[in-house]
């Protein structure tokens, strides 16, 4: 259903079953997939990729052009997997060519009211971020990574698979994966034990990241320290050798 003040371009490409509701805007070099669902007052800038089954509510703005002063109307990109809601007055940006001009969200991602994803970010699948989330550029957030209402993510940020961030704050250094952090200032406050659980990790996969946590912020190690003596259990644990990958490409370091 096309509601008929709702503006589509002749140039954008809309699939099967895809609703446009009141007042939406779709631009130029915008491909829609199946099933998607603009409520109203969506506006949805090109050029812009999306698959199926995704719903963006009320005044979300969707592959504008990014807040970089360096950005200088290059083609840069927008791709956005399926099954995604995008909750009202959610902003999604374009990448820019400083990077690879690209802004990338996979599928299953569930973006709260005022939630903000700024140019280049990386975005896996399953993940949330809550309201007022704010992610610079050239953020990293992998898999089922759950983001606190309110937290602001710092450019250039890694995020790893499975990790909380509590409500509020800011985060400054990469936060590796099954690590729950908390505070004004992040920091560490154990594994997402809960999380895993309900995810189906085994009792011992769970044990094994408990004894890495403990390598890597209660034994006094250094980064490099702790990645050595991460390298037996990484062998014998995947969701170690997760964990020891993630802290040997961590640039920013780690939060501590």
């Amino acid at each position: 259903m096309i509601h008929p003040t709702a503006v589509i371009s002749q140039n954008a490409t809309l699939g099967q079953n895809v609703e446009v509701g009141p007042f939406c805007f779709v631009d130029d070099d915008v491909e829609i997939g199946d099933n998607c669902r603009l409520t109203s007052h969506v506006v949805i800038r090109g050029p812009s990729r999306i698959g199926k089954n995704n719903t963006f509510y009320q005044f979300s703005s969707i592959g504008e052009d990014c807040q970089d002063k360096k950005y200088a109307g290059e083609r840069t990109e927008l791709v956005i997997g399926d099954d995604n809601v995008f909750r009202e007055g959610v902003t999604v940006h374009r990448g820019t060519v400083q990077d690879n001009a690209l802004t990338q969200i996979g599928s299953r991602n569930l973006l709260m009211v005022n939630a903000h994803v700024a140019h280049d970010c990386m975005l896996g699948n399953d993940i949330i971020l809550a309201n007022n989330v704010a992610v610079a550029g050239h953020v990293q957030i992998d898999d089922f990574a759950i983001v606190g209402g309110a937290v602001g993510i710092h450019q250039f940020c890694k995020i790893g698979a499975h990790a909380f961030l509590g409500a509020g704050g800011i985060i400054l250094r990469d936060v590796p994966p099954f690590i729950m952090v908390s505070g004004h200032k992040h920091v560490p406050q154990g594994i997402n034990a809960e999380g895993l659980r309900r995810r189906g990790f085994s009792k011992e996969a769970i044990m094994a990241v408990k004894r890495a946590y403990k390598v890597i912020y209660r034994e006094g190690n250094t980064l490099g320290e702790a990645i050595e003596k991460l390298k037996g259990p990484a062998t014998e644990h995947e969701e170690v050798g997760l964990l020891a990958a993630f802290l040997e490409k961590a640039e920013r370091g780690i939060i501590r």
